[in-house]
């Protein structure tokens, strides 16, 4: 479990301030607390440069090796495969290789992408039949692909190649395959380890131009794979890799491309969700567009979400969103409902170390979000299981930060859990029907033997401000910065001894919490905290009441009008130390 704790972040000191001269005071604080240091570093941060700040693809490991070994099927008009991962980046990934194929007027290919609840994550033995019997002899796959050893092993027992592009974390061996790109293998030296699935497929189908156009193969416009960068874009803000060094160009050029609207499908979507495409931030994608993506995959099939980005019809792609915003609201009352299933299974008087809860009839593909939730709420490790008619049972979990969940799943007894995987803070795995009524147990007696010294999470506060500060030059200063996320975050501001003129709730429920201040000038200042309520800082919140509180700041398009607002973060009697 972890407590957490508020401190101020350090103020420039006159020699930072000298260096940093050209840039507004709230800048250079956001810069020093980014450990931007030089004008250098402050321009290549805040002013992304294509050709300056990104990499030639060839220095991946294995790039080349991949690239001819593409040229050599297109050249024999093999039948090449596709092989995506069902999220949010692997399905960007799949489209940014589709787009390639056609663009080079490239026939003989097609994509695949496994069904979550039947086939899971990754290669699986029965599509590599499918291959083999459709006579397939290359296998590309994206965002998944470096732990399928023996999937990798059967398809080359079948006569086919397979290409593996990943950015996942190799086993100690790396499975058998014609050309592994992967920048987290131990021989790769590219500058930037932590690039996305889509963002690999990006660098594939930039590297098959660049030889290509080169060898005079294809007659492709200098640039033109620029127009791909919204998929980037969107996987690389929705996966939540770092956004820094070669992401942060990505995510922002990205953004840019998503912006011109050029894709019917991201259109369509944003034209469903009630989003304006000329707008869009890193907000929205990681809001909005990443999670009806991956509504696809939890409430039906990825091949909604690929038809939807794949739409060169304008019919097609209003068919798709409208099919994808109703899965997304079908999850969001899924996820509801087990939400409320979960409440009354769990004794909030005796909580374990670590939640464990399943029900043969829960999906799924929507037991990661409810395990977050559940762990946000609880602050504890959560695993969910379900089975939902499906031949195995299978769970998500999620850490609070006091245990690495994968470290945790691996020191059960040998067969409790057939597969397991994931990265630390979040897992997934399959559960033996014989092991299911005692996992609570075993996770519990585990937990005490890996879990960690209970953490204190330090937040820092990037800079003071009042509710006078709130205006458009503000935000645009703050905004310089953008796209935020991993290892960027949006900067956080105390607002000490502000008094609230009104507190409301709005949304369908009455669950959203506002309060709206007023500024010096009687300009009236909302702030904003979802699915929270006046009574949920300690206190009940009413109006004339005097607080301190910690926001971030954004502009909303709420019904396609402009208001800068800010987002509780939370609300403290106490004010943090200052340095």
């Amino acid at each position: 479990m972890h407590q957490k704790t508020y401190r101020m972040a350090d103020v420039p000191n006159d020699e930072v301030r000298e260096v940093l001269s050209e840039y507004s005071p709230l800048v250079q604080t956001l810069l020093l607390r980014r450990g931007i240091l030089t004008s250098e570093d402050a321009e290549r941060f805040l002013r992304p440069d294509w050709e300056r700040d990104t990499h030639d693809p060839f220095l991946l490991t294995d790039m080349e090796k991949a690239v001819e070994r593409i040229f050599s099927a297109i050249d024999a008009e093999e039948h090449i495969v596709i092989y995506g991962d069902y999220d949010a980046d692997g399905i960007p990934a799949s489209v940014i290789l589709h787009d390639f194929f056609v663009k080079v007027k490239y026939p003989h290919f097609s994509n695949y992408m496994p069904h979550r609840h039947n086939e899971g994550f990754g290669l699986n033995t029965e599509a590599i039949e499918e291959f083999a019997n459709r006579n397939v002899s290359l296998i590309v796959t994206v965002d998944c692909g470096i732990a399928d050893t023996e999937p990798i092993a059967h398809a080359r027992e079948l006569g086919m190649d397979v290409i593996v592009t990943d950015h996942h974390i190799p086993g100690e061996s790396l499975p058998d395959a014609y050309a592994i790109v992967d920048p987290k293998r131990s021989d790769d030296t590219y500058p930037d380890d932590m690039l996305c699935g889509a963002g690999l497929a990006f660098k594939l189908a930039h590297a098959l131009l660049i030889r290509g156009r080169e060898s005079g193969r294809f007659d492709v416009p200098e640039e033109w794979e620029k127009w791909l960068l919204d998929m980037v874009g969107v996987a690389t803000i929705a996966d939540m890799v770092p956004l820094v060094k070669e992401n942060r160009v990505l995510a922002y050029f990205g953004l840019k491309v998503l912006q011109k609207g050029v894709r019917l499908g991201i259109r369509a979507l944003c034209s469903s969700a009630k989003c304006a495409h000329e707008t869009l931030t890193e907000g929205d994608v990681g809001f909005t567009i990443g999670p009806r993506i991956n509504a696809a995959s939890r409430m039906d099939h990825p091949d909604v979400a690929f038809r939807l980005l794949s739409a060169i019809n304008q019919g097609d792609a209003e068919e798709a969103a409208t099919h994808l915003e109703n899965l997304n609201n079908e999850r969001k009352t899924l996820v509801a409902t087990m939400m409320r299933q979960i409440h009354k299974k769990i004794d909030t008087d005796a909580l374990p170390d670590v939640i464990v809860l399943g029900d043969p009839s829960w999906r799924v593909g929507v037991l990661g979000i409810a395990a977050n939730k559940l762990m946000e709420e609880y602050g504890r490790p959560v695993f969910l299981w379900g089975r939902e008619g499906a031949e195995k049972i299978r769970g998500s979990a999620r850490s609070d930060g006091s245990v690495d969940v994968v470290e945790l799943m691996r020191a059960l007894p040998e067969g409790v859990l057939p597969e397991s995987g994931g990265h630390a803070e979040a897992g997934g795995f399959e559960v033996a029907f014989d092991a299911v009524h005692t996992l609570g147990e075993e996770l519990n007696k585990a937990y005490r033997e890996v879990r960690r010294d209970i953490l204190e999470e330090e937040v820092v506060i990037d800079a003071v401000l009042s509710i006078d500060d709130i205006h458009e030059r503000t935000f645009h200063d703050m905004n310089q910065l953008a796209p935020f996320g991993m290892r960027n975050p949006k900067p956080l501001f105390w607002f000490r001894d502000v008094t609230i003129s009104d507190v409301s709730v709005f949304g369908k429920g009455k669950e959203h919490l506002k309060l709206t201040f007023h500024n010096s000038r009687g300009g009236a200042i909302d702030a904003i905290a979802f699915f929270t309520l006046p009574n949920a800082y300690g206190d009940e919140l009413t109006p004339g009441m005097t607080i301190n509180m910690i926001a971030t700041m954004e502009q909303s398009f709420f019904r396609n009008r402009l208001e800068l607002r800010l987002r509780i973060e939370d609300v403290k009697v106490q004010m943090p130390n200052e340095k």
